[in-house]
């Protein structure tokens, strides 16, 4: 991971922080739903197979020693998933605030009739093992879209849940989010405030239905740095207009995407309540936290294997930069090339001639990197001349940076994304079943 001056890397993901419990068990969700439909399963004369049953946690909590300042951000599909509806009616009910996280995989929740009831049901169960109010509880599903969210296996297993929450919990609640992820994803970072240490870390969830804006990501990050609620949020919204929202799998964007950060003020800094160096110290934090996680949730795309990472520098603005970067790491084509270690950087000037942004295409210059070297391909807008040998070894890399320059100004942006593999058809190919 990259290094930032004042920042260091520290173990415990969401547990990192001041009076963060988790913890992650198995309660038997997909026995549930398989059990739901068996009947129509044996009338329809279809074989019953549980072979594909995975025994992996799939029922996680996080709770914070004393109540949190929160903020989020959510999908912006227009089909929401219950539990972002349930989450934004209680964190307007409590003006920002928040004490505990409930979550669950293998079921999204998501198109139920009764989804909304099982998400508050959720609510209300961690309430009642923690002795909170519903309204201060965080609830988040994701996994499979349309099929009833059977609540037996959450309610037969809540208090046990509950009564198995530590301070070193996190590798158990990361593994109850992951769905078809290959690997946990988790970051924190400590820093220092005004004199005082602090803590920022957080987990994420995610390897296929990843597209801006936001992802199939579950992301929950926590802090126990002190800062106003309406800071927060203004922090997060920033970040993620230039982490999670410059990050593309496969084109699709899901209906449960969310992040929230919850900040319980343990580190007992002064109050951050208005911008300055803690607050950019604090967004510092956050950014690192989540570009991090952004990068793990790319590499870990579906099938993937490879990383790609694009960067745009020399913008005219921002806005400029990320355009570009989305359009060249999202492009199904490009994809194809990288897994293919093909140097086929016309496919990079397509996607960059599509992009809905204004710059003059007889400018640009665009390299491809990894750790092998640098590989120019183009210079004011036209090919160089190269060694295949030479691309071959530099596309042979696990991690692929694609570089452009617009030299038309001084901003810049990276975008995510991953290679396009047959694995990724196969793993879509029978999702649900």
């Amino acid at each position: 991971m990259k290094q930032f001056d004042g920042y260091s890397y520290v173990d415990g993901g969401v547990c990192a922080a001041k009076g963060f419990k988790a913890n992650g068990l198995y309660c038997g969700i997909d026995v549930a739903m398989k059990q739901a439909h068996e009947m129509d399963l044996v009338a329809n004369g279809i074989d019953i197979d549980d072979t594909k049953k995975t025994v992996k946690n799939d029922l996680g909590m996080i709770v914070s020693d004393s109540i949190c300042n929160t903020a989020a951000v959510y999908t912006t599909n227009k089909v929401k998933g219950a539990p972002i509806l349930v989450t934004k009616n209680n964190l307007e009910a409590t003006g920002g605030k928040s004490r505990a996280v409930i979550v669950n995989s293998k079921n999204a929740n998501t198109c139920n009739k009764d989804g909304v009831n099982i998400a508050e049901k959720m609510c209300e169960l961690t309430a009642q093992v923690l002795g909170i109010n519903k309204e201060e509880v965080i609830v988040a599903s994701t996994g499979v879209i349309g099929i009833p969210l059977p609540i037996e296996p959450i309610s037969s297993h809540i208090k046990e849940l509950a009564d198995g929450l530590s301070y070193d919990g996190n590798a158990k609640a990361v593994n109850a989010i992951m769905t078809t992820d290959t690997v946990p994803k988790e970051v924190a970072v400590t820093f220092d405030i005004a004199g005082t240490t602090c803590t920022l870390g957080g987990m994420a969830k995610g390897s296929g239905m990843i597209h801006p804006n936001m992802a199939t990501t579950l992301n929950f990050v926590t802090s126990d740095v002190a800062i106003s609620t309406e800071l927060m949020q203004k922090a997060l919204s920033e970040v993620v207009k230039i982490t999670y929202n410059c990050l593309s799998i496969d084109g699709d964007t899901s209906t449960n995407d969310m992040v929230c950060v919850m900040a319980n003020g343990l580190a007992q800094n002064t109050e951050i309540t208005e911008e300055g160096p803690e607050y950019e110290t604090f967004k510092q934090a956050l950014y690192i936290v989540m570009m991090n996680m952004t990068r793990m949730l790319a590499k870990d795309g579906e099938g993937a294997t490879k990383l790609i990472e694009c960067t745009v520098s020399r913008a005219k603005n921002l806005d400029t930069a990320i355009t570009v970067a989305k359009s060249v790491a999202a492009s199904s084509l490009f994809k194809c090339a990288i897994f293919g270690e093909d140097a086929n950087w016309g496919r990079i000037a397509c996607a960059i001639g599509y992009a809905d942004a204004d710059f003059d295409i007889t400018k640009i210059d665009v390299d491809m990197a990894s750790s092998k070297g640098t590989l120019k391909v183009c210079r004011a807008g036209y090919g160089v001349d190269f060694s295949e040998e030479f691309a071959k070894e530099v596309l042979s890399e696990d991690e692929i940076m694609v570089n452009i320059s617009l030299n038309d100004g001084s901003a810049e942006a990276t975008a995510w994304g991953c290679d396009l593999t047959y694995d990724y058809v196969k793993i879509n190919g029978d999702y649900r079943s």
